[in-house]
């Protein structure tokens, strides 16, 4: 795609994200509840077209292009469709975060500021493999009023189109909704161009793996939100419950190990006295445990799981601070005290106590989805919802009112907050 015609895009975007902006919460639920009902009626479609995607792929993991966990999240089945579907339905169940008083202050008589939560305009996402992605973002995109433009990869691009279609169909179906508030582009040149449009996209949002993040943090102007890696930790501390220890642990990096929170790296107390029992447990689960310090920087997206064996509380929260991506990270502890030093100090989006590092998620946060993972500590942090995609204006109302009344004295600020 040429520059023009992507600058063409983005303008079409950015056009569409002011006119969603005034568009009434009815509306956008309406759009939400169809978009739901659609995807329903073309399961059968989309998964024919994601099987179609999988036998490309099948023959690059054989040959080594393209790796089995990227294989596994390019993958859609039933149980991930309905997932899917009740996402949108859990978005279109939230409340609208947009137009809601965050601050009301009086300044004087008369003279009141408003501090509202509005969209942030137009986002561009940047994901690899997991298709499942274009419905989460565009129901987060539509309840919160944001355009969208969507850069899915080449790997699943007959699902992509498929879900993409059935969205841009039940859209038109829906009086009062802007035309171009989700696009799809398809090329690697696009990438290119999408991060060229800083007059146009405010927010561009990149999943996937380092490489991808690093590129685009590197090649753009635009305010970046993600994360790079999924380093993430759980610390058996030395007076935990065996029984949760093994639960957890087993949970956190087989459940599903290609994913971002699953745990890359076991650090185990001294003297926690069932070590070597847990460690042969975790074999036994078929994962497969490294015990060298260049394994403590990696993410395995894989069965494989770094161990270190730690002297204190203090050397472990130092060793995630150290080599911790900033994601997600759990000690597993019965001592309260422990467990509060761990959570204040680990500099983590999600810090945890005896639960599995998979939690980190918007669906489980209740979120309804999520665009993706922030460690950035600015904004955003953690799964980002609905709230992540807001940002606010200030409005004064008032009656004529001047600063030079002020600057001589004619009147002073009363400063009474409101609410």
């Amino acid at each position: 795609m040429t520059e023009n015609n992507f600058e063409n895009i983005a303008l079409n975007a950015k056009t569409a994200s002011k006119k969603l902006a005034s568009v009434s919460t009815g509306v956008k639920n309406s759009a939400l509840l169809k978009i739901a009902e659609t995807l329903d009626l073309n399961k059968e479609k989309i998964l024919i077209a994601n099987a179609l995607d999988l036998a490309n792929a099948k023959s690059k993991v054989e040959s080594g292009k393209l790796s089995q966990a990227v294989y596994n999240r390019l993958k859609l089945d039933g149980n991930k469709m309905r997932d899917m579907i009740q996402g949108i339905v859990d978005v279109y169940e939230l409340e609208d975060p947009i137009g809601k008083v965050l601050m009301q202050r009086s300044l004087d008589t008369g003279l009141v500021l408003t501090k509202v939560s509005c969209p942030i305009g137009v986002l561009g996402i940047i994901f690899e493999a997991r298709p499942d992605v274009i419905s989460q973002i565009s129901a987060l995109a539509i309840k919160s009023s944001n355009a969208v433009i969507l850069k899915g990869g080449k790997e699943s691009v007959n699902t992509n189109k498929a879900i993409m279609e059935t969205i841009q169909n039940a859209l038109k179906k829906i009086d009062g909704f802007p035309e171009n508030v989700l696009t799809q582009v398809f090329t690697r040149e696009d990438v290119a161009e999408m991060l060229k449009q800083d007059n146009y996209i405010d927010l561009i949002i990149p999943r996937g793996g380092n490489s991808l993040v690093k590129f685009v943090k590197e090649n753009t102007k635009i305010p970046v939100l993600g994360h790079a890696d999924g380093i993430c930790h759980i610390f058996i501390d030395k007076s935990a419950d065996y029984d949760k220890a093994e639960r957890i642990v087993i949970d956190a990096k087989t459940q599903y190990p290609s994913a971002c929170n699953s745990v890359e790296t076991l650090l185990i107390h001294k003297d926690f006295s069932k070590k070597e029992y847990l460690l042969n447990v975790l074999r036994n689960a078929d994962i497969e445990l490294i015990f060298t310090p260049e394994s403590w920087h990696k993410e395995y997206s894989d069965k494989i799981l770094a161990v270190k064996e730690v002297s204190s509380l203090e050397e472990a929260i130092e060793h995630i601070n150290k080599y911790s991506s900033g994601h997600t990270d759990s000690i597993i502890t019965e001592s309260r005290e422990n467990a509060e030093i761990f959570m204040n100090t680990v500099d983590s989006a999600g810090v945890y106590h005896n639960v599995s590092t998979r939690f980190a998620d918007g669906f489980r946060y209740g979120f309804g989805a999520e665009v993706g993972i922030s460690t950035n500590k600015t904004h955003a942090r953690g799964p980002v919802g609905l709230e992540g995609l807001t940002i606010y204006k200030y409005k004064i109302q008032g009656n004529g009112d001047i600063v030079k009344d002020y600057v001589e004295g004619k009147k002073k600020f009363n400063h009474k907050n409101l609410l």
